[in-house]
């Protein structure tokens, strides 16, 4: 994948602004006065192929790095990428869709939960534009830290007051099977990241 992202197709310069002389606005070096980039003479693609073909190019580096972001922040619990391709005019796989799996299976405790939850919902907003399902994977992932610092609160009073096994305050044993609900839910789910 990151090769995919190095390429030639996705690597872009900045381009240099000339001003069209007949119009007086600006065009980008490399281009035609419509905003698209010259075709080749044999090319046989329209202006309005070379367009979409830009278009499709800019989705793809954008769908890319969305899910670079995702598996950036979540190592070790992200999985890799799927991507959703449409085929351009000129007969190439752009990326406009994409997804990436992420593990959201309690700790083996409330702490190795809390520190687990921290970097799902850091993983499902690493990107700078999350989706509505990063966003939901992100809540989901408040939710279960949340959860597991009521754990920690409850052993934590429990130590204090010098009891073992579970709290005596009705509340803290509330938080506990709480906490043991979300640890026995499902064990891996994904979140889709669609640019």
């Amino acid at each position: 994948m990151i090769n995919r992202v190095s390429s030639p197709q996705a690597a872009v310069s900045s381009p240099l602004v000339a001003r069209d002389r007949a119009a007086g606005r600006p065009v980008a070096a490399g281009q035609d006065d419509h905003g698209a980039p010259p075709a080749p003479p044999d090319s046989g693609l329209s202006v309005e192929d070379l367009r979409q073909i830009a278009a499709l190019q800019a989705t793809d580096r954008q769908v890319r790095i969305h899910e670079l972001a995702h598996m950036a922040a979540g190592a070790g619990l992200a999985g890799g990428a799927t991507f959703i391709y449409q085929v351009g005019p000129d007969h190439q796989r752009y990326a406009v869709g994409g997804e990436v799996s992420i593990d959201t299976s309690p700790g083996n405790d409330p702490a190795a939960t809390l520190a687990k939850a921290q970097q799902i919902r850091a993983a499902a907003l690493a990107p700078a534009d999350p989706s509505p399902q990063d966003q939901k994977v992100a809540a989901q992932a408040a939710q279960m830290a949340s959860v597991a610092r009521l754990e920690l609160a409850a052993q934590d009073n429990a130590e204090r007051r010098g009891e073992t096994g579970q709290a005596s305050n009705p509340r803290l044993r509330a938080a506990v099977a709480a906490y043991q609900s979300v640890a026995d839910g499902p064990g891996q789910t994904g979140f889709s990241a669609v640019a």
